[in-house]
This record gives C-alpha cells, structure tokens and sequence, in this order.
C-alpha cells in the first residue's frame, strides 16, 4: 500500500492527520486521532515493559521539554546539531542537502561534507522538485534548534530539547544516589522532541515535534560485559555489517563477539530484535541492524546500529531506532561545563560511568505498524496488529436493535469493559460494522444474535468473529474474559 493510500485511511478513520488542517498548516507536524493516540499509547507501554524489565535497577523519569542553553552548549547541540541548507535559486525553496540527493537520485549522502554535497549535486545535475531548475546554492550549516526566550525580559536563553536524552544525563547524579549507588542504572524518558527540519517530508518519519522513547544505561565499562550474557543464545540477528561485509547476513551471538563487538551490546542487539520480531509481531525479513560507519555516525559514538524495518510506503528499509554506545562522552561534557562531578566510587574505583543508548522514534514506529500490518484481501482493508497492540480489543454488537438483542448486548460490553477496550455499536449493516472494525485492528466482535436470545430467553452463547480470518465461533458468555485474556497478553 503507497503513503497516499494509507494515509488516506488514517485520516478517514481516526489514527492521524495533519495539524491545524483547517488553516495552512505548516509541514511536519500531525495529530493524532482517538485512534492514532490508542495505538501510540499501547505501544509506548508494551516498549517499557519490555525494556524496563531488563534490570530491576531501570526506571521510568519525566523532564521538561525546555533546556538551558548552557546544558546544550555542554552536550554539543548548539555548536553541532546541524543539517546542510541548499535553496533553489530559481524559486527560494529550501532543501536539506542531504534528503534532496537521497529522493532524487536514490544515493545515500548523510555522510558528506558541504563541499562534497555541492559537487554531488552538481555531478548528478539535480533539479529543483519544486521549479525543475538545477540552480542551488551552496551548503551550509543550518542549526535545527528552536530557540525560546525565558522569563519577562528574555535574559535567559534556552531552546526546545532536541532530544530526551540529555534530561536523562543531568538527571544521573540525582537518581545514581537515590537508586542506592548501583550500577548499571538505566533510565527512560518517553516524550517529545522538536527539530527544525529543513524541509520535513514523508509524513510522520520526519518531523518537526517528534515522540522519542529511550533508555540510557550508565554502567560500569569493566563489568558490563559480565553482566550481560548472551554468547550461548541461538538466535540469529539480522546485520548488515558494514565494517566487514556490505549485504546483509544473519549472525549468531557467538559470531558477531568472535569480530570484536561487545557482550553488553549484542545482548541489547538481541532484545531489540526479539521486542520488533516478536512482541511487535514485525516479519523477521523486513527487520535488520544497519551498521554505521566511522564517517556516517555521531563522533562521540563508539558503536552505532540503526533499527531499520522496510515499509512499503517510504519505498524500502527505513531508520526506526538506534543502539549507541556512546562512552563517557555525555557526563564527561556535563562534568566540564558544570564544574560538578559526576564521578561514582565503586568498590573503591572512581570513574565516569559510560552509556549505552536505545533510542527509538515512537512516531516512526507507529507508522511502521500501519504501514507493515494494513493489507488489502478479498476487498477489505484489515489491520493484523497483534491483539494487545490493537486500539480497541473487540468490538460488540447486537445483530438488530430490538427484540432485546441490544439489551443483552449493552451488558455484555459493560461487563467487559473493565478488563478489556469495547467498541458498541448498533448502526449499520453487521457486515458494514465487521468491515469497520477490520480496518482499524479490532481483532474480536462479538455479536448478539437470535441464537443468545430466543423467544426473549437468554441462552448464554454469542458470535465471536476473528479478524484475520472471518472465522467465527460460538462462545459462552461467562466464558468471554477468559476467552479474549489469552490472546491479549504481550507475547
């Protein structure tokens, strides 16, 4: 399904649309939709159940989206969180240097300089989408922060975060002495971060107010690898491992340590692969980790992996998520600018604890699911997300409105709704209302019919329809909550 079509039946049914439609809105940003919010929701909690159980020492923290400028200076941001402008001469239409070669040409060029952006440019006569003319100017730095003025004289300067992961790093000190001095210590912030992206484009894969889920796990570089098993695992990640083979291939555990890579990290490897694969339900051929080069990744980041999944709609395999191991560049920053130590003492030894980043981009993981998971069969638009991922669990309808159907059937959606997300519904055809529950996940319906009242006598059996294959079957209706809770549990 291309990004039109299913963007088309996102806004039809409820999941996302553009923000401020009503006026002209500015590019790249959306809302989402009662639906879209559901799906978010489910799936930002099925991310920290899964992560945070991890280590009993890992923990959930919220900070605020505005940042002193001092703390971005000491991170690096305000000198270095840069993209390459271009603008058409010709029409005044700006472009991200970058992005322009890589969606007209089909090169990657995240990794080249301004000077080697201009020459590639010119070398493949790239024209202006906008105009058709091949006249820009040339690249130059462009700092993507939003700048906020503070208090009633302005005076103190801050910014919009450009990512949740420096309120996990100012935060360490505070939290390593309430946690009780134990290493490792993760700690996970699920919240928004804004980018002013030069020319945001292919919907909710690059905006301008993004959602981040991440974990930071500060640790002990002497221990960690002790700590975190994985060598014996049998499970195979799929890598495209750059730095020693350009395709991808599958790996063991024991494999990817034998070329040097650490235990810590391809343990995390192998929980992120199993939380797409399995818990997503993502198809094991359409997930691999991409392997960044010395050239392409951040200078500070010791390892870097991408999370790639392919989406039909965005035309390939596409940037969901990253694994960084990012030394102690971060609270060594925050050290030096602060003048506040954020040295730890373990069993005698003094050092500043490394960190190990899982960053995932929550939005482009939304339109992931839609994207892997929306199909066309037999004339119906289905959702296949996994039960417990689905907006709504099941939906319940009386077969007409009367007779006593709908009577039977209101009780039965209250009795559920304590455990479960009931869609009721009694308008239109049953067919019509089956065909709008597929289309936006609802994996059960369950259906009041003449064979659960007869001659106004309730027989205690209803139609549970499943939405993958149509099949139905007849379900005794104290037996629903069980019924539904088996598929409902996170696998």
């Amino acid at each position: 399904m291309n990004a039109d079509e299913l963007y088309a039946i996102c806004r039809r049914r409820g999941f996302l649309w553009q923000s401020a439609e009503i006026y002209s809105s500015i590019s790249g940003f959306y809302d989402y939709g009662h639906l879209g919010a559901a799906l978010k929701r489910n799936w930002e909690n099925l991310w920290l159940r899964f992560f945070l159980s991890l280590n009993d020492n890992y923990h959930l923290i919220d900070t605020p989206t505005i940042m002193p400028e001092a703390a971005l200076k000491a991170s690096g941001h305000v000198d270095l969180f840069t993209d390459y402008l271009v603008t058409c001469r010709n029409c005044s239409q700006p472009y991200r240097a970058d992005a322009l070669i890589e969606e007209t040409a089909g090169i990657e060029a995240e990794s080249l300089n301004a000077s080697e952006l201009d020459a590639k440019i010119t070398e493949l006569k790239i024209k202006c989408p906008r105009c058709g003319q091949a006249n820009f100017t040339e690249a130059k730095p462009f700092n993507m922060m939003f700048p906020v003025s503070i208090g009633a004289t302005g005076k103190d300067r801050g910014f919009l975060r450009p990512e949740t992961a420096q309120g996990a790093y100012l935060n360490f000190n505070r939290e390593f002495e309430t946690c009780r001095r134990k290493l490792p210590l993760g700690l996970a912030i699920i919240g928004r971060a804004y980018r002013n992206e030069i020319s945001p484009r292919q919907g909710l894969y690059r905006l301008r107010e993004l959602i981040q889920a991440e974990l930071q796990i500060f640790f002990d570089p002497e221990k960690f690898n002790q700590q975190y098993r994985c060598r014996d695992e049998p499970e195979k990640l799929s890598v495209v491992l750059v730095s020693h083979r350009p395709e991808l291939r599958h790996y063991t555990a024991a494999e990817l340590l034998g070329l040097g890579m650490p235990e810590f990290y391809v343990y995390h490897m192998l929980r992120i692969q199993k939380f797409y694969t399995v818990t997503l339900g993502v198809p094991l051929q359409k997930f691999r980790f991409f392997e960044k080069s010395e050239k392409e990744r951040a200078f500070y980041n010791r390892i870097h992996f991408d999370v790639e999944v392919e989406m039909e709609s965005l035309g390939g395999f596409k940037e969901v998520a990253g694994l960084h191991y990012r030394g102690d560049y971060d609270l060594t920053r925050h050290q030096t600018m602060s003048k506040v130590s954020h040295e730890v003492n373990i069993d005698g030894r003094k050092f500043v604890p490394h960190v190990l980043e899982l960053s995932f981009g929550v939005d482009r993981n939304i339109w992931a699911l839609l994207d892997l998971f929306m199909v066309r069969e037999n004339e119906r638009n289905l959702l296949k997300l996994k039960p417990y991922l689905a907006p709504y669990h099941c939906g319940v309808f009386p077969l007409f409105k009367r007779d006593g159907l709908d009577k039977v059937a209101l009780e039965i959606s209250e009795s559920l709704k304590n455990e479960f997300r009931v869609f009721y519904d009694d308008s239109g055809s049953i067919g019509r209302r089956y065909a709008r529950m597929d289309e936006i996940g609802t994996p059960f319906c369950i259906t009041v019919d003449y064979d659960t009242v007869q001659e106004g006598q309730l027989k205690d059996t209803v139609t549970v329809r499943f939405r993958d294959t149509a099949q139905q079957e007849r379900v005794q209706i104290p037996q629903l909550h069980k019924y539904l809770g088996r598929f409902l549990l996170p696998s």
